[in-house]
């Protein structure tokens, strides 16, 4: 049997954090189907089988996946994943009472405003939330932003590791009762009920129902990273952009740090939060 560590506490709201509802990309119909069988994101475990660092793990997957659509790929070690989760939630390597997982919004902040650091570059990511509710949005985040970083309340039902996770499989269905996970939303076949989402996990890619996203979704947030993006297609334009960075810029000057900042990492990828890079 495969390890798999759970590590996605409760959502959480903060004051001010970016929204993506005001985006012009967000009220547009989603695509009815989004296919990517033949890209490779290419997910890694990053330590997810021994540790809770899901959130973090989540966030090199995803730099990961957009570089696949790119038709290139990052570099991402399990000692990068971890070590940001030390950074992001308070873990302390080796003291498995620290392990405790973290908080999406939390993380997320984190890596906007001091980076997610790898060997040789720091990226920077641009992010907002959207309603968990909102299927149409979780597509549009997929479809544009590459994919789109979950908090998921997974069940005792989920636990086998084969088969399409579904609301319809034996066992306790209750969201939550086996624990909340991060994970990626990458493609769909469809959007109906019992349509297939591609989901990037653990490592691998695991498909469920949408009628399971909806039942176990928490919370949904869309990560742009504009120095992996792929030009054209159905990537924010210059005024969503533009609207991103002044939201992720107006977010970080209002919050109080949560840690210490860090000093720049050599070899910085770019500048920081405050100017379109992403």
């Amino acid at each position: 049997m495969m390890a798999r560590r759970l590590g996605c506490l409760p959502a959480r709201a903060r004051p001010g954090q970016p929204r993506l509802s005001s985006l012009r990309m967000m009220a547009r119909t989603a695509p009815p189907t989004l296919r990517r069988e033949s890209i490779d994101p290419a997910p890694l475990m990053l330590g997810n089988d021994v540790l809770g660092d899901c959130t973090s793990a989540g966030i090199g997957n995803h730099l990961r996946a957009t570089a696949a659509l790119a038709g290139f790929q990052v570099a991402v070690e399990t000692a990068d994943a971890e070590a940001f989760y030390a950074v992001s939630t308070g873990y302390v390597p080796g003291d498995p009472s620290t392990d405790r997982g973290g908080v999406e919004v939390d993380v997320l902040t984190v890596a906007g405003r001091d980076g997610y650091a790898l060997a040789d570059a720091t990226f920077y990511p641009l992010w907002g939330s959207a309603a968990p509710d909102d299927l149409n949005g979780l597509r549009n985040i997929m479809a544009g932003l590459g994919a789109a970083y979950l908090g998921v309340q997974l069940a005792l039902a989920d636990q086998p590791e084969d088969g399409v996770w579904d609301t319809t499989t034996p066992g306790d269905q209750t969201p939550g009762s086996w624990g909340g996970h991060c994970l990626l939303a990458w493609a769909y076949d469809g959007t109906a009920d019992d349509s297939r989402v591609s989901l990037l996990t653990w490592g691998g890619m695991r498909h469920a129902t949408w009628r399971w996203v909806r039942s176990r979704i928490m919370e949904c947030h869309g990560l742009a990273w504009r120095q992996l993006m792929p030009a054209g297609g159905l990537a924010p334009d210059g005024e969503d952009w533009d609207a991103l960075v002044a939201a992720n810029a107006a977010y970080l000057a209002g919050e109080p740090a949560p840690l210490t900042r860090r000093p720049p990492a050599p070899g910085r990828a770019g500048p920081g939060p405050t100017a379109a890079a992403g």
